[in-house]
Order: C-alpha cells, then sequence, then structure tokens
C-alpha cells in the first residue's frame, strides 16, 4: 500500500506541513502505545537533536504516550544511536528520536526503534500507518493511569563509554591534528569529548547550535569548511557528522573526501586481519561501488547488498550473521557495538588506524580504485517520473549498453522529492552514456 507517513528511514518531511505536524506526532505515539504496549505502564525513549522543532515534536509525543499511561524518558539532545543504546538498556517498549537526519532546520522527523533497539521493519511500519489513521478513535488510559514524563540525565555520557571502550586502554590520538564538524547538531558535544579524551589536538567546527543552523554550510552533506579548515590548518584529517550523527564523512590531509565504501574497507580489513569480521564479508546497498566488491573478493570475502536504507543492512546482517555494513552515504553498522548506524563509532575506527599507521590518511584510506562512479539527484513535482514509460524504457537502454560492464541504479528518495540516478561501469565514458541517457530522460518528465 502507498504510505501517508512513513519513508525510507521513518517520517520525515518540513515541519508544520504533513505528515511533519505536532498531530502526526500524537498519532504516532498513541499509535505506537497501542502496539508496543497494550496495556501501558511501560517506559519509550525519547531523544532529539538540535531543531528548535524539536522540543514541539517532543511535546506531541509526550502528551500521545502519556494519555496512554506509558512513561516518556526524555533523553535531551543526543546522537540517535543512543537513542538505540538507551531503548536497549532501560528495557523500554519503544525508543524515538526526533530529527531529520542531514536534512535542513525546516524539516524534522522521526525514528523509531523496537525494544532490542532496531529499526523497525517494513511491516511494522505498515501497521502503525494503520493505527495512526484510526488513533483519535479508541480507548485511553483512565485518568488516574495517566503517566508522567521522566527526564533521563546521562544518557550521551553512557554512549561516550561505549563508543570509548573499543578503543583500548593504550589507544592515543595526541599525535594526531583532527578537524571535527559537528553539523551544530546532536554530537556538539559528546564527539569533541571523545576525542579529547583520546589525547586528540582538535578543532571543532558546527559545534555552536542555535535551532536554525543544523546542516547549514557544515556537517556530512556539506564539507567545503570542514575541507577548507582541514587544509588551511594542515590537520591530519576531519571527520564530519550530520545532524543527529548517525553517519560520518572523512575527509583527508589533502582536503579530498572519503566516502562510506572506503571506511567499509578500511574497517573490513582492519576486523579480518583481526579475526573478528564475522559472515565471511559484509553488508552494504545498491549504491556501493563495484570496487568495493572486488576489494572483498581480493580478501576471499563477499559483499552482500540490500535495497537503501541503513535498516535493510541491518535486518540482512542480523538474518545472516554478519558484523559489518553500511552505506556509501557513511551510515556504518557494527553490530558488536551500535544496532544502527553510529557516527562516532565508525570515526573512532578510522582515527584509530590512521593514528597507528604511520602514514598520510590520503594512503590509508585510499583502500580500493573506485569504478567510474557518478549520481545525479533530479527534484520532481507532482508524479512520480518512474512511472514513465519513456523513463522506464532509457533504463532499459542504458543498462543493456553497460551489460556485465557496470550497474545501473535508479531510485526515488524516500526523503526528499528526488530521483537519484547513479551509474557506474568500468569504463567512464560507458558510465557517462548511460547516465546521460538516463538523467535526460527523467529531467524531461520532471518538469
Amino acid at each position: 500500500m502507498a504510505r501517508q507517513y512513513f519513508g525510507t528511514d521513518g517520517i520525515r518531511g518540513r515541519v508544520n506541513t504533513p505528515p511533519m505536524t505536532a498531530e502526526s506526532a500524537l498519532r504516532l505515539a498513541i499509535a505506537a502505545a497501542r502496539t508496543f504496549a497494550p496495556e501501558g505502564r511501560r517506559d519509550v525513549v525519547i531523544g532529539r537533536d538540535t531543531r528548535r522543532s524539536g522540543e514541539m515534536i517532543e511535546a506531541a509525543l509526550v502528551a500521545g504516550l502519556t494519555s496512554m499511561g506509558l512513561t516518556p524518558v526524555l533523553l535531551g539532545i543526543v546522537p540517535t544511536p543512543a537513542v538505540a543504546l538507551m531503548t536497549r538498556e532501560t528495557g523500554a517498549a519503544l525508543g524515538l528520536m526526533v530529527s531529520a537526519s542531514h536534512n535542513k532546520a525546516d524539516d524534522n522527523g522521526l525514528k523509531l526503534f523496537s525494544p532490542d533497539g532496531i529499526k523497525l521493519t517494513d511491516e511494522t511500519e505498515e501497521a502503525l500507518e494503520a493505527a495512526m489513521a484510526s488513533a483519535f478513535e479508541g480507548n485511553y488510559a483512565a485518568p488516574a493511569a495517566i503517566s508522567m514524563p521522566r527526564p533521563l540525565a546521562g544518557a550521551a555520557a553512557l554512549y561516550l563509554e561505549r563508543c570509548l571502550e573499543t578503543m583500548g586502554p593504550d589507544t592515543d590520538f595526541s599525535g594526531l591534528k583532527i578537524v571535527l564538524d559537528c553539523a551544530h547538531g546532536a554530537a556538539f558535544e559528546v564527539g569533541p569529548q571523545a576525542l579529547k579524551r583520546l589525547g586528540a589536538d582538535m578543532t571543532v567546527i558546527g559545534n555552536q547550535p542555535d535551532g536554525l543552523n543544523i546542516n547549514a554550510g557544515v556537517g556530512s552533506t556539506s564539507t567545503d569548511l570542514l575541507k577548507s579548515t582541514v587544509v588551511g590548518q594542515k590537520a591530519d584529517i576531519g571527520i564530519a557528522f550530520d545532524g543527529d550523527a548517525d553517519r560520518l564523512i572523512v575527509i583527508d590531509e589533502l582536503g579530498e573526501e572519503v566516502d562510506g565504501d572506503q571506511v567499509m574497507a578500511l574497517i573490513a580489513r582492519d576486523l579480518h586481519t583481526a579475526g573478528r569480521l564475522r559472515g565471511d564479508g559484509m553488508v552494504a546497498t545498491v549504491m556501493s561501488n563495484m570496487g568495493l566488491a572486488e576489494f572483498l573478493k581480493g580478501m576471499g570475502l563477499t559483499l552482500a547488498r540490500t535495497k537503501v536504507g541503513d535498516r535493510y543492512v541491518g535486518e540482512h546482517m542480523r538474518q545472516h550473521g554478519f558484523n559489518l555494513g553500511g552505506e556509501q552515504s557513511g551510515h556504518i553498522i557494527l553490530s558488536d557495538v551500535s544496532t544502527t548506524g553510529d557516527g562516532l563509532l565508525a570515526a573512532l575506527q578510522v582515527l584509530r588506524t590512521v593514528a597507528t599507521s604511520g602514514r598520510p590518511a590520503s594512503s590509508v584510506l585510499r583502500v580500493f580504485d573506485p569504478a567510474p562512479q557518478k549520481m545525479i539527484n533530479i527534484r520532481f513535482n507532482g508524479r512520480n517520473p518512474l512511472e514513465s514509460s519513456t523513463v522506464r524504457s532509457a533504463i532499459s537502454e542504458a543498462e543493456s549498453l553497460l551489460g556485465e560492464r557496470g550497474r545501473m541504479v535508479v531510485r526515488k528518495s524516500g526523503t526528499e522529492p528526488l530521483i537519484r540516478v547513479m551509474s557506474e561501469a568500468l569504463d567512464e565514458d560507458l558510465m557517462k552514456h548511460a547516465l546521460s541517457l538516463v538523467v535526460t530522460a527523467v529531467e524531461a518528465e520532471a518538469g
């Protein structure tokens, strides 16, 4: 069925415009209470990023949950993986993160976690959507059973300790000059605290949130300032988080961006060398570069692919016994520690390898030679261009052209009105030709 609320990663949209309204949050809270704790008397963990609208959405969630006799446990501003952690640690019925991730402040969103700290399945989301439609028609808690929200201090501190535990007692970043970009988001305190604890020589940007500047010219999707700061300060490496710190992007000492594929390759090699990589490989999405698959193959390992979304990566990891997975965009899941994408946790693994290598980051982080790949995002209004026969024909022509020498991935974004067109091939001219065929067709239909 067509979804009214949920996309690739929870509910997301422009604040005060459906589906991202206080009413939607209220409906979700009531529906989730009836789904996950029909008897009431359970805790629900809630975290948020730094957006001004976060407290409004949180208040709507609190109203819905308390009306059903559930107790909201308020973590305040924390990274998304901290919400997943605290959901597990507290035995909560559900975890809720109020965040639109890498989107600007005009947007907000809701990410949901099961009692195990795992993002919900498509089937559960569809059931919640159905329950949201009739949320105001059912029974509520008796007056005496209405609950009160409870703040919980120390969630960020516990999350920090869990990340630092992966480093070992002898880890020392004192020889590294690091620029850290916190995106004016959820990691603006915990990120610098982690690197300070490990002795890094650190410059921090994007750590002055005002409710409206999250991801504005900073963060994992806006890295120009980070690049120029790294080069200008002759730093060894730069790290950028997004608004809720569930992803990272790395910048080397030359000011060049290192994507999630290279990071995953680095971590996979380290885990494999240490005998700690499970599943004889790792999991990534259809967007990851062919070069990553070839690199893993060279070590006798496999790359399993899923559709886009770190929850699908995580689901495949759990089903098939992998402990490493992620996305090219920088969502990295290290399931021995965390159940979801974790920018800080992944950053620490990268920094440890660079710190101990004795080589520049540009050398350490070029783990494999990527196949020529390019993605173009095309905004559309109204009808989905992928429903057009002209576009479908162009995609078929491009796929035939590529054959076994490349791949074409064309998909509608689950979070924005965009068509993402990705072409990849062993030959750059072939890649560009295939890309042009599809982009031209999509742009014509997108208006």
